[in-house]
C-alpha cells in the first residue's frame, strides 16, 4: 500500500454510486489514507438507488473514517494541507459549473477550493446528463485549469441520452498516478 493522502468526494449522480463505491474501494486498496467527502445534499437525499445513510455507512466502512459532510469540516483541507490528491467521483454538471466559476457552497466545492490552493491535483470523474450541452463549456474551462485532471470519459448512451457523459471510474487509479506526475491522460474515450 502506497503512502498517499487521497480525498474522495461524492456529489449527486446517484445512479453511479455503486460504481463510485467500487472505485473508492480500489483507491483504498492502493493508498493508505483515504478521506471520504460528500456533499450535504447527497448526505441527506434518499433515492431509488439507495438510502443516504447506507451510502455514508459504506464510505465510513471502506475508509475507516467518517465522511466530511459540511463546509466547516472541509475548509481545513487547504490550510492544514490534509490531502496530496483529491478525486470528485461522481462529479455532476452542477459541481462542474461551480468549480468552473469559483462557487464554493458545499463541502465538495470547499474541499476542492481548499485543496487547489496548495497546487495539488484535483481529479474529476464526470457524470452528467448534459455534458455535451449545458456542461460542455464548464468541462472546457476546467480542462484548461492548472492542477485539474479528468478521468477519461465517454458518451453514456449515445442513442437514448445523446448529451450524457460518464467517466470510466476504473481509470481513477491510473489518473491519480498520471496527475501526480503532472501528466493529463487523454480525457475523451473514443469508440
Amino acid at each position: 500500500m502506497e503512502e498517499l493522502r487521497v480525498g474522495f468526494a461524492f456529489c449527486g449522480s446517484f445512479c453511479t454510486y455503486d460504481m463510485a463505491m467500487t472505485a473508492l474501494e480500489e483507491v483504498k486498496r492502493r493508498y493508505s489514507d483515504v478521506t471520504p467527502i460528500i456533499s450535504e445534499k447527497s448526505a441527506a437525499t434518499d433515492t431509488r438507488f439507495g438510502a443516504a445513510h447506507d451510502f455514508m455507512k459504506e464510505m465510513q466502512r471502506i475508509c475507516d473514517k467518517r465522511p466530511i459532510d459540511s463546509i466547516k469540516a472541509a475548509e481545513p483541507i487547504g490550510p492544514k494541507k490534509l490531502l496530496d490528491v483529491m478525486v470528485i467521483c461522481p462529479c455532476t454538471g452542477n459541481t462542474l459549473a461551480k468549480l468552473a466559476t469559483g462557487v464554493t457552497d458545499s463541502s465538495v466545492t470547499m474541499a476542492a477550493k481548499a485543496h487547489l490552493r496548495n497546487g495539488r491535483p484535483l481529479i474529476i470523474a464526470v457524470s452528467t446528463n448534459d455534458g455535451l450541452s449545458g456542461s460542455a463549456k464548464n468541462i472546457g474551462t476546467l480542462l484548461d485549469k492548472k492542477n485539474v485532471y479528468f478521468v477519461p470519459f465517454r458518451q453514456d448512451d449515445p442513442a437514448k441520452k445523446p448529451t450524457s457523459l460518464v467517466a470510466d471510474f476504473t481509470k481513477i487509479p491510473e489518473t491519480i498516478e498520471a496527475a501526480r506526475k503532472g501528466e493529463q491522460i487523454q480525457p475523451l474515450l473514443l469508440g
